[in-house]
């Protein structure tokens, strides 16, 4: 078998059909021994790696699940993970549908089964992030800018653009540079704010053909701005020159707070393919820092 053909078999759920006494743990090893860590963009650790494939405590890495839940997995110890564990491990794994199907009903899971709610599609290790993030505002974006889960300071920033009865984390960040009324008042770097979200998404749309989510969002946001229609389809000129994500919504103007200066950081994780945890915090000491303490103490938006 080519290494082609051994990797094929492996995403498509036809390696080795385990045995029944640990069918789970001897996919979840089987899958693993044929990953690469420069697959799933990992160093290989030296050049007396005695490991075929990935490592357990690698494995753990890109998923976000403890490694000893995932060793007991593999030995048989623990047989019920739950479906975000399961399709966390499906991500890290690199499985294609029919490998993921079969996952799933090794884990006694409808393969079906799909986080519920935009924060159970957030990668664990950003989760454990943003609520350790009590000094800084953090929020996940998905791959078409959705935002996925914010903590209480960055639904504070964020609340100007809260919808009636809802909260900073069921918002899309691209409809909001593009179609709310208050944006280019908020984001004092409007222009690079959205040349960088665009190039961000283009990038996103070239990496991930197949997320619906980006397609949707093209398409409606055609239709509702024109300022939107013609930066996308000038992007392959403003990609040129496009900043970061990290440094492209450094100053706002929050209505209740005044201008702010935050400093950005931008994380990722290669098991979750264009989503992104934006961290974002004022230097201490600086104005910034005093109306962002107040404006954290403020909370998300009203209810």
């Amino acid at each position: 078998m080519t290494g082609d053909d051994r990797t094929s078999s492996v995403r498509s759920g036809t390696c080795g059909r385990d045995s029944q006494d640990n069918a789970l743990g001897e996919f979840l090893r089987t899958c693993r021994s044929h990953l690469t860590p420069a697959e799933v963009g990992l160093r290989a650790g030296g050049r007396n790696r005695r490991v075929v494939g990935l490592r357990r405590e690698e494995v753990s890495v890109l998923s976000g699940v403890s490694a000893d839940y995932y060793a007991r997995l593999e030995q048989g110890r623990e047989r019920k993970p739950s479906a975000r564990i399961t399709e966390a491990l499906s991500l890290a794994l690199q499985l294609d549908a029919d490998a993921r199907k079969h996952l799933f009903h090794l884990a006694g899971l409808n393969p079906n089964l799909r986080p519920d709610n935009a924060r159970e599609q957030v990668h664990p290790e950003f989760l454990r992030l943003l609520e350790a993030s009590h000094q800084a505002a953090a929020y996940v974006l998905s791959p078409c800018f959705d935002i996925l889960a914010a903590n209480e300071p960055a639904q504070a920033l964020l609340s100007p653009f809260a919808a009636a009865g809802g909260t900073g984390s069921d918002q899309n960040l691209m409809r909001i540079l593009f179609t709310h009324p208050q944006a280019r008042n908020y984001f004092a770097q409007w222009p690079s704010a959205a040349a960088a979200s665009l190039h961000t998404l283009h990038r996103n749309a070239l990496w991930l053909p197949d997320d619906t989510g980006i397609a949707d969002l093209v398409t409606d946001l055609a239709a509702e701005s024109p300022d939107f229609t013609t930066a996308w389809r000038a992007r392959a000129g403003q990609d040129r020159t496009a900043v970061g994500l990290d440094r492209a919504y450094r100053h706002v103007v929050h209505p209740a707070a005044g201008r702010l200066t935050l400093t950005y950081r931008v994380l990722g994780v290669a098991a979750v393919p264009g989503q992104r945890l934006l961290l974002a915090a004022p230097v201490p000491g600086s104005r910034s820092a005093q109306a962002f303490t107040y404006l954290a103490a403020m909370g998300g938006p009203p209810p």
